[in-house]
């Protein structure tokens, strides 16, 4: 389970900007960010393991005073097999342009600096930002070293590189997103089924994955978790609620009404107590700036406005819908009693928790060669409820878009894709804008006993989409 899986896309960028500053003998300076415990820092590890360089990772403590922070940063090089080690071990520095300067002045040959955290740093320190740059333009771009700065603020990371910030034009970026279903089922060795079931409990963050060991199906994983208040499971979805969600924002307790069922604006504002106004400055810091959670729109010829909004991250819809509704029974050791109301639930919840997979999974596939047209995959929905399309395929992301197909979705356990939900499927036809020409397409987690389908696509189908 300590092996590393996927992240050759990641590796492979990491492995080219060290390939740059050796040939060319200039900085390149990368930045990394990604939610907490997605893998940013194991993904360096892996990197050095692997690179032909000399290096330091450092790690910044949060809420640290600059000072402390400085003399950690030199025992870090001075602990290093970097050309600066030996100089470092007898100097202690006044400011960060005096550290870096030196450590430029010291580098002859390829190495990397690893900044763990860096938003930590610059939020005790406000001019770190623009030494940075200068140090950047006067000594570092010139040495051959790779900076890798990594940071769980997405926001803040993001806005390093925005236009007018010091460091504007300066750097490369990466995005680290969680495991994708693919990397989850051979990282834990399952069957398609198994490995998006385990996808939509792990959110395919590796630390949760790795706690997977030989259980036999999802709700055994989970049972086995929720037996110990103190496993991953219980307790990573309480510390993201706290370390990533401003209490000040109101951004937890909308998280909590979305995650426990509230899909549309209003309903979202009712549950969570949240005025309308507040409830937007909430929603559009948890879609662009935390990237946890999805707004939508009904995908048809005919633009509609009818936004939804569910929880992105797999891992926290799940601990939000049953773990943190059950944190009293699990800690009075009852979390057998929690297990057992989650496993009847289980087949619900998952029937619908898995269509964003889903149809991420159909837009990777795509232009499938019974459906040339279509290059995007949403769903379709009114207003009141009464018309729901799992799937719709279409030639663009949003409507107004041509219609190529409908699509509907049966995960269940043990019935496959029927004759009666193809005739289902086909009466949609005429309640979708556009749609009246669609081709018709199943998903099905066990099958199908027609054949009359346009397209079917079954488990294992899916999961081949994120093979390299």
């Amino acid at each position: 389970m300590a092996a590393f899986v996927g992240r050759d896309r990641e590796l492979g960028r990491l492995h080219d900007a060290l390939q740059r500053v050796v040939q060319t003998r200039q900085g390149v300076l990368l930045t990394v960010r990604g939610r907490r415990q997605v893998g940013k820092s194991r993904l360096l590890e892996e990197f050095l393991r692997r690179a032909d360089a000399r290096s330091v990772f450092f790690a910044a403590t949060q809420g640290a005073d600059p000072d402390r922070e400085r003399a950690a940063f030199a025992r870090s090089v001075a602990a290093s097999d970097l050309e600066a080690a030996a100089v470092f071990g007898d100097l202690s520095f006044a400011s960060w342009e005096a550290l870096l300067r030196l450590l430029g002045e010291q580098t002859q040959t390829a190495s990397v600096i690893v900044l763990d955290e860096l938003p930590w740093l610059l939020d005790r320190d406000r001019e770190l930002e623009g030494v940075l740059q200068h140090l950047w333009d006067r000594h570092l771009s010139a040495a051959p070293v790779l900076v890798v700065a990594l940071g769980s603020d997405l926001a803040m990371m993001e806005l390093l590189g925005g236009y007018g910030r010091p460091l504007y034009g300066r750097l490369r970026e990466m995005v680290l997103d969680p495991l994708s279903v693919g990397d989850t089922g051979h990282m834990l060795g399952l069957d398609a089924p198994s490995a998006f079931d385990a996808q939509l409990v792990t959110g395919g963050f590796p630390r949760l994955a790795q706690e997977w060991g030989d259980a036999p199906s999802a709700m055994a994983f989970v049972r086995r978790q929720l037996a110990d208040a103190t496993a991953p499971l219980v307790v990573l979805g309480e510390r993201a609620m706290h370390a990533e969600f401003p209490a000040t924002l109101q951004a937890r307790d909308v998280l909590r009404a979305i995650g426990a069922g509230g899909t549309t604006y209003n309903d979202i504002a009712n549950r969570a107590g949240v005025s309308g106004g507040s409830l937007g400055r909430v929603l559009t810091t948890l879609i662009d700036d935390k990237r946890v959670v999805s707004a939508s729109r009904p995908l048809s010829a005919t633009p509609f406005k009818s936004t939804r909004y569910h929880v992105a991250d797999p891992y926290l819809r799940f601990w939000l819908r049953f773990v943190e509704p059950h944190t009293e029974l699990i800690l009075r050791g009852r979390g057998d009693v929690a297990a057992d109301r989650i496993e009847r639930s289980w087949p619900d919840y998952r029937g619908v928790a898995v269509e964003p997979l889903i149809r991420a999974s159909l837009e990777r596939l795509m232009p499938d060669p019974r459906l040339p047209e279509a290059l995007h995959v949403g769903g379709y929905w009114t207003r009141t409820g009464d018309v729901e399309v799992d799937l719709v395929g279409g030639a663009r992301p949003a409507a107004p878009t041509d219609v190529v197909f409908l699509g509907s979705i049966k995960w269940r356990e043990r019935r496959p894709f029927r004759r009666e939900d193809l005739r289902a499927l086909a009466e949609q036809r005429a309640l979708v804008p556009g749609a009246h020409d669609a081709h018709l397409v199943g998903v099905s987690r066990t099958g199908f006993t027609t054949t009359e389908l346009d397209a079917a696509f079954g488990a294992d189908d899916l999961l081949a989409a994120w093979r390299p």
